[in-house]
């Protein structure tokens, strides 16, 4: 552990998948964990989202037009996108414990700006620094996410990674929740970022107090680049830009879309805006759950299907200039779009064991493989789904200025849920897709088809 400092002991001895150890000392210490990520992340996707609720607050006074509040929140979606890479091979170089106080602790950076320029008057590009800030907020994810990886046994990670990812997106909603009571009660957006200061603080100490470092976990450059040479970690990062990228581009624009196509006022938008992230987020661990009992590539290719309808209805409701039907469609979408990031990222640790005893391997060394790659293309996967969060709030700015409504987004989003229905099913359910991934070599079977992944 040469280079790392250890300002408190490091766990040395970490293996899950003996069912001894993780009974009688694995469990404990890894849901302990697990609930202070879920704290850290949890802030970190509140102050990530900040500026789908900042745009509620900016009046004409503030002289941006639609398009350029669809451009700030995109910038935030933009950084954190690309934050995601560095921040998974953070967690192996300072540890789990150590980033994750680091990385708490970068977020009262964007919100202490933000509280100092929030006003009629600032320029836009301050405003535009301010968002792109924020995206270390969206960083918050990746190590979180490999982190929380790393303690549970493959047999338990749906519904961990589920958790852990759906009580972080339950940040999203939660400051949307914080700025409709501010806006209800006449505050301001500086009323909001006084509250979050020293939520922000909080993590870090929790952090810093109850979680610990794994000297197991190293970065391994080498495992890096085999999972960027690997097909499957930019079909499933394809499929993530439909789950994920889904849920926080619909998270970030949701309430403008209320105001600029339905004309909502700031409150009423604020009011329907955390219902859609908020059910999105609680029930991506039962997205995991199922993908635990019943293949994630099954319930992906189901879920791609009902994102598909329900977009099919917000279109039609879109066109009719429905606010009732939109909004009960569009909340629809969200909650498919949080099962399916459940179920994809399960499919993850997965497909990398399918290969492996596809390659011979057995026991630990297969679960050591699987660990080894699925690790590293984590922060790839989470770093391509969140981009699409970046299209999707693009694609709105360009169907508001050309039309003046958002129905040709929505019409190019269906077409894209197709297109991940019929990559989902060809390359993991389809039977002849059924095999290892292995192809060169041909004497050994695999115990386990993508089917089951």
């Amino acid at each position: 552990m040469a280079g790392r400092s250890r300002t408190r002991e490091w766990v040395e001895r970490w293996d899950p998948e003996d069912e001894t150890f993780w009974a009688e000392t694995g469990a404990k210490v890894a849901r302990r964990n697990l609930v202070f990520s879920v704290l850290s992340e949890h802030i970190g996707f509140s102050i990530w989202s900040l500026w789908s609720v900042m745009v509620l607050f900016m009046g004409p006074e503030y002289g941006i037009d639609p398009a350029g509040k669809f451009f700030l929140v995109s910038m935030a979606t933009l950084v954190g996108a690309f934050a995601r890479v560095p921040y998974t091979f953070a967690v192996a170089v300072f540890g789990g414990r150590t980033w994750t106080v680091i990385s708490a602790t970068m977020l009262l950076v964007p919100t202490a700006l933000a509280f100092g320029v929030m006003e009629p008057g600032t320029s836009y590009s301050t405003f535009m620094l301010c968002a792109a800030l924020t995206g270390v907020g969206g960083g918050n994810f990746a190590s979180s996410m490999t982190n929380i990886n790393s303690f549970f046994p493959l047999r338990k990670k749906g519904w961990a990674l589920g958790l852990n990812a759906g009580g972080g997106n339950i940040g999203v909603p939660v400051i949307q929740l914080v700025a409709l009571a501010v806006i209800g009660a006449g505050g301001g957006p500086r009323v909001l970022l006084g509250v979050y200061l020293p939520l922000i603080v909080v993590s870090a100490v929790c952090a810093a107090l109850f979680m610990d470092d794994l000297a197991s976990v190293k970065n391994d450059t080498g495992a890096a680049r085999d999972a960027a040479k690997d097909p499957h970690t930019w079909i499933m990062a394809f499929l993530y830009v439909g789950t994920f990228g889904s849920f926080i581009g619909y998270s970030f624009a949701f309430g403008l879309v209320l105001q600029t196509q339905f004309g909502r006022t700031p409150l009423q938008a604020a009011g329907v805006t955390f219902i859609g992230p908020l059910l999105g987020s609680l029930i991506r661990p039962v997205g995991g759950r199922l993908a635990d009992r019943f293949g994630g590539a099954r319930i992906t290719l189901g879920n791609f299907v009902a994102m598909g309808a329900a977009t099919a209805v917000v279109i039609v409701a879109s066109m009719r200039e429905s606010l009732a039907l939109f909004t009960v469609a569009f909340i629809v979408v969200f909650v498919l779009s949080g099962l399916g990031n459940g179920s994809t990222y399960k499919m993850i640790p997965g497909i990398f064991h399918a290969k492996a005893l596809g390659l011979g391997l057995t026991g630990e060394d297969a679960a050591a493989y699987g660990r080894r790659l699925s690790g590293a293309s984590m922060g790839l996967i989470g770093a391509v789904g969140a981009l699409g969060g970046l299209g999707i709030n693009l694609a709105f700015r360009q169907s508001f200025q050309t039309a003046g409504t958002g129905t040709g987004a929505f019409v190019s989003f269906l077409v894209f849920y197709a297109v991940c229905f019929a990559v989902t099913w060809a390359v993991y359910l389809r039977g002849a897709a059924a095999r290892s991934a292995s192809a060169s070599n041909t004497e050994a079977k695999p115990q386990l088809s993508y089917a089951e992944v």
